[in-house]
């Protein structure tokens, strides 16, 4: 479970990608660009991670964020016994850009969980996505944001948290 209150509890940014995921506050981000509140906390201290598109980066750049390595031969992380991420994403913006969840094994075999694209709206909503496979790679999940066009648009994550202790 990550809440982003304090660190990013393991999550690494991927060096294969154009920019970082980063940890904030509303408080210190400039008005109309990402959420009022955390969601864990529903207060504007509350912490989160956010990718921004701005004159920095160009459209279709993408920011990489992956969990721990999750290992099978853990019995709670057992695909088959239905292994879910649970998280809250905040999409809002005219000109938005993608949000896009994979699964990614070690030997870098990626599957699309969740691809979604354009203004969501300017509220936290709640995912939670089933893990799929059986095989014997130790996987890990992939956040990965794609920067849009407009410069106040942004994508923001919180309260990441697999099922079962997993």
């Amino acid at each position: 479970r990550c809440n982003f209150e304090f660190d990013l509890c393991g999550w690494k940014q991927d060096e294969n990608d154009d920019f970082d995921w980063h940890l904030r506050t509303s408080t210190t981000a400039k008005l109309g660009t990402g959420p009022a509140t955390d969601h864990t906390l529903q207060e504007p201290s509350g912490h989160y991670i956010f990718i921004k598109s701005s004159f920095f980066q160009l459209l279709g750049q993408k920011a990489r964020i992956s969990s721990p390595v999750l290992n099978r031969r853990n019995k709670n992380c057992k695909v088959r016994e239905g292994v879910v991420i649970n998280f809250y994403y905040h999409m809002y913006g005219a000109h938005i850009g993608s949000l896009i969840v994979y699964q990614r094994t070690i030997s870098k075999h990626e599957k699309i969980l969740l691809n979604l694209t354009g203004n969501q709206g300017n509220f936290w909503q709640h995912k939670a996505l089933t893990l799929s496979g059986d095989g014997e790679d130790d996987f890990q999940v992939v956040f990965e944001g794609i920067a849009g066009r407009g410069p106040e648009d942004g994508i923001a994550l919180d309260d990441l948290a697999f099922s079962r202790d997993c």
